[in-house]
């Protein structure tokens, strides 16, 4: 998705999960895709974007930032209020092996 193959913004008639040419969006993690928004992203990001998605395992820039939105939003939220300091696993595995619980 670069600077000269962009989709004209959705107009208010179409459905977040209708593109803007009418056809449905592209599957993120199968046959049943989620609805969907359409986001502004400067060409910095995306160019950025499309020179990783070469090593990766991801069929289309969208799925590599649905990805990468989800993990960091999901480490964002971990930390943000759950009250308890973070814990290495290992840390954790070592303290159970030291008193037994693990073999």
């Amino acid at each position: 998705m670069g600077p000269t193959d962009q989709t004209p913004p959705k107009s208010a008639e179409q459905s977040d999960s209708e593109s803007a040419d009418g056809s449905s969006p592209e599957s993120v993690d199968g046959p049943s895709p989620e609805p969907t928004r359409r986001l502004a992203v400067p060409d910095r990001l995306v160019s950025r974007v499309e020179r990783r998605l070469a090593r990766t395992d991801f069929d289309s820039p969208e799925a590599y930032v649905a990805y990468v939105l989800e993990e960091v939003l999901a480490q964002v939220e971990s930390e943000a209020g759950d009250g308890y300091d973070r814990v290495d696993g290992d840390e954790v595995e070592d303290r159970l092996q030291s008193l037994g619980y693990l073999d």
